[in-house]
């Protein structure tokens, strides 16, 4: 993520409590303006406080983002504020029930599959223009390992967070010539309410804290960016290889050095990614 981020815009959802707090307040602490969506009204204005007090600024928003209609409320309302978004992290999610599919009350069914799957789609439809007018944005949707595998008793739980693993697998093919980068981050097991509601009495010792994988967020989307970067770079140069061929503008057989050349750049990409720069 770039070191500047001042004048930045950061949307986050379910910022409340848990990751979406911490992603929040690492944001703060690096100048980003942020834009706090959850339900909780005192969490809100309680998160505010400690954002004003970090030396940034908020704007809180109570919204039921399962009402998704409002989302593309939301978008429009940004888009006359302040015309672009910089960053958008979605941490908000649910777990719903964990019981056999057969025993599932519908209503949780859907809670669990729209908030975590189709209020991504719902983000995606309503922000991708707003992260297009920044210079380089980053839309990062936090997943679970666990969930791929094949559990009982997770169903809902589960395929909604698979679905959104593939929606944003495809989206990202779709938006690769943009100036968007779209990231899925899994943070492991984590000290949160949300885990303590269906873990009560866990041993937490061993979870990852939220604020130490608010900073493994950023981090983990500036390594996006350089492998970008470095991808940019070979495929720049095979294509002016094979350019200038067609173009007769040297022997076609000098192609055969292509490979040696990728392997260089490969090379000089990893070593610049080693000392924290950007190629």
């Amino acid at each position: 993520m770039q070191k500047d981020m001042k004048n930045k815009i950061a949307l986050i959802t379910g910022a409340s409590r848990g990751l979406g707090r911490s992603v929040a307040k690492s944001l703060a602490k690096k100048g980003v303006e942020l834009i706090l969506v959850a339900r909780t009204i005192s969490a809100l204005e309680e998160l505010d406080d400690e954002i004003k007090s970090l030396g940034s600024k908020s704007t809180i928003v109570p919204m039921d983002l399962e009402d998704n209609d409002s989302i593309d409320v939301l978008g429009g309302e940004i888009h006359k504020k302040w015309g672009k978004l910089d960053i958008l992290d979605s941490s908000a999610a649910t777990v719903g029930e964990i019981t056999p599919v057969s025993h599932l009350d519908p209503k949780i069914w859907n809670k669990v599959i729209n908030l975590n799957l189709s209020v991504n789609f719902r983000l995606i439809r309503s922000f991708e223009p707003l992260l297009k007018n920044s210079s380089q944005s980053y839309a990062i949707f936090v997943s679970d390992n666990n969930s791929k595998s094949i559990k009982p008793f997770w169903a809902p739980y589960n395929i909604s967070k698979l679905g959104l693993e593939n929606l944003i697998k495809i989206w990202k093919k779709e938006i690769e010539r943009t100036n968007i980068k779209a990231i899925i981050f899994e943070p492991g097991d984590m000290k949160t309410a949300m885990r303590t509601s269906f873990m009560p009495g866990e041993n937490n010792k061993n979870l990852n804290n939220p604020e130490d994988i608010s900073e493994k967020i950023i981090d983990d989307a500036k390594e996006n960016e350089l492998e970008t970067n470095g991808q940019n770079i070979i495929e720049n140069s095979e294509k002016l290889l094979y350019d200038l061929a067609e173009k007769g503008s040297f022997s076609s057989s000098l192609i055969k050095f292509d490979d040696a050349m990728k392997q260089t750049i490969e090379m000089a990409s990893a070593a610049y990614k080693n000392e924290g720069g950007i190629v």
